[in-house]
């Protein structure tokens, strides 16, 4: 229990609120302790101002009952605010508020002035966190990738690079190179020691005099990316971004207008059913839907080279997609057929290939291929006889 605390109410509301206390409070053993010398004056200390004179008391008996009954709580040593001065480093164990990403996210900053600002603001003792890049006989060097005390800044593409010498290296062995605990790739917490601002020049350690005094205790050294700071190590998702948000919304917009399309060519609206398609393609470029729509309306109108390039994108864009992929391969076979006609008959077997390797088991194709080179068989066996 709070004395001090207890014995300035007890001087303020005087033996009214001490005798509803010990009535209370019997039970509770740290009130039947402080109770005998808490109504005492401090020893040492000064007369009350007024003390000689009669001073007319608080003698509010409803707030003396209520503290005599919460006096377990309102005098509880949690109360006193002797907590120690809060850690630079982020802490990110408690997870009690949301962590807000660096500036830089939030808007489009020239890399020069980033550096030029880093530089400005960065101080010795500051925690720098890094991945070595390097390890000479002198050293090692790392480039870093977040701050880990201090201003949060977005530094990850800066390549900025610090230098570790190796006398600021903790050795880990009474024998041997201190250096050959560390290898490139290894995640470094380090304090700044030296700063070069005009030549943007950085030089780490890894003691923990390179701290300030309430700093000391942090771990410098090799650390695992779940160390790392959370605004660094936990991004905001690539589906919030603007880019991506713009897209899902162009799909979106693109296969209504597909849907719009569909059903024109339905009711045989062809040049409608393609101004749709066509709409949804200058919306959505890589829409899938609408390139497989328009590549069949081209089929349908006779246009299969067309078709074949609809179809084609649509497949690369999508490469599990059904519809894409069989009505290719039935395009690809009816234009071999043409190219037959046309008496470019390797050509038309470059096509019927082309069905078949997109789809072994494409029956029209391989019918089409055997039909083709019997023909052709035919054709060499009377241009020999003649």
């Amino acid at each position: 229990m709070d004395r001090d605390l207890l014995r300035q109410s007890l001087g303020c509301h005087g033996p009214a609120l001490l005798s509803l206390l010990r009535s209370e409070q019997q039970d509770n053993p740290h009130f039947r302790s402080l109770l005998g010398t808490a109504a005492e004056p401090a020893r040492g200390a000064a007369p009350p101002p007024g003390a000689g004179r009669k001073e007319k008391r608080v003698d509010n008996i409803e707030i003396q009952k209520f503290i005599s009954k919460k006096a377990d709580l309102l005098f509880a040593l949690s109360w006193k605010s002797d907590a120690s001065p809060p850690s630079e480093v982020h802490d990110d164990n408690d997870n009690l508020y949301a962590v807000m990403p660096p500036l830089e996210q939030f808007m489009e900053m020239p890399s020069m002035d980033r550096r030029e600002l880093f530089f400005r603001d960065i101080e010795r003792g500051d925690i720098v966190i890094g991945r070595i890049s390097s390890i000479r006989e002198f050293g090692f060097f790392m480039v870093l990738i977040c701050l880990g005390s201090g201003i949060v800044r977005d530094i990850s593409h800066l390549e900025i690079t610090a230098l570790c010498p190796l006398r600021d290296v903790p050795s880990h062995s009474n024998h041997g190179d201190p250096l050959s605990y560390y290898q490139t790739g290894d995640i470094i917490r380090a304090g700044i020691k030296d700063i070069d601002r005009y030549h943007e020049k950085l030089a780490v350690s890894l003691y923990s005099s390179s701290l300030p005094p309430h700093m000391a205790g942090i771990k410098l050294g090799v650390i695992t990316s779940e160390e790392l700071p959370l605004y660094y190590s936990k991004n905001f998702s690539e589906d919030d971004f603007a880019s991506a948000l713009r897209k899902k919304q162009s799909a979106s917009w693109a296969l209504k207008c597909v849907k719009i399309g569909v059903d024109y060519f339905k009711v045989g609206r062809h040049v409608d059913a393609m101004n749709e398609y066509n709409k949804a393609l200058e919306i959505d470029k890589q829409n899938v839907e609408a390139l497989v729509a328009r590549g069949a309306l081209y089929a349908t109108k006779g246009s299969l080279n067309k078709a074949i390039e609809d179809f084609e994108l649509a497949l690369e864009n999508c490469p599990t997609h059904r519809n894409a992929r069989k009505y290719l391969c039935q395009t690809l076979v009816e234009r071999g057929g043409q190219l037959e006609e046309e008496e470019k008959f390797l050509n038309a077997e470059s096509y019927y290939k082309k069905a078949l390797t997109l789809d072994e088991t494409f029956k029209d194709a391989e019918d089409a291929l055997q039909k083709l080179h019997k023909y052709m068989q035919v054709i060499l066996y009377f241009l020999f006889e003649i």
